[in-house]
């Protein structure tokens, strides 16, 4: 396996992440009291078993039979996380535990129009592949359900930054067509959502 700090030439091997944590942090009812939308960052990155745990929080495997800790309608896991670092752009793998190289440039800029959001450590994309929704021809159930998966996932996340003293947020703005042109999806995944994670400004 890769690791983040190997300079780009290296870049084919997947990443590993550090197996996560999975105890610890502020108890439920505290992170829901301290959950907040956050929209200014440290540009300080987040170590690998930081990241790790904050994306098996997100949508990670959390059972042997290979259910997540967000729900997914009829189970069909149609959510990808890409992960937009510094480094280059990642595709979040649940079942390998590691980060799939997807682009070495630096496309933080292209996943949000604020501000705030280049300067961030870490830009999760939140990606729809509808051709797994099988069973369902309606466009819009499939619209439906998966802005509803992604919220699960997003929320996942926004307590696991509670918890975890990171700063978050949300963000439906952005050029959706611009993004998925650079990440090179197929016609049938759709960018339905971004959130920034980082450290809360000084």
């Amino acid at each position: 396996m890769a690791s983040l700090d190997q300079p780009p030439a290296a870049i084919g091997e997947p990443i590993g992440l550090p197996l996560p944590t999975r105890s610890g942090g502020r108890p439920l009812l505290e992170a829901l009291g301290a959950r907040r939308s956050s929209r200014e960052f440290s540009p300080q990155p987040l170590d690998l078993l930081l990241l790790s745990d904050l994306l098996w929080a997100a949508c990670g495997i959390n059972r042997r039979d290979g259910h997540r800790t967000a729900p997914s309608a009829r189970n069909w896991q149609e959510i990808d996380i890409y992960v937009a670092l510094a480094r280059g752009l990642f595709l979040f793998s649940p079942h390998h535990s590691h980060l799939e190289w997807i682009l070495r440039e630096d496309v933080r800029s292209l996943t949000g129009l604020q501000d705030f959001v280049e300067p961030a450590p870490v830009n999760l994309v939140y990606v729809a592949d509808l051709a797994r929704m099988q069973g369902s021809s309606d466009r819009n159930e499939r619209r439906f359900y998966s802005a509803l998966d992604t919220g699960f996932i997003a929320q996942n996340v926004y307590l696991f930054c509670a918890s975890a003293g990171l700063a978050t947020v949300a963000r439906g703005l952005l050029d959706r067509r611009a993004l998925a042109l650079k990440m090179g999806l197929r016609p049938e995944q759709r960018v339905i959502l971004a959130q920034t994670v980082g450290y809360p400004a000084s």
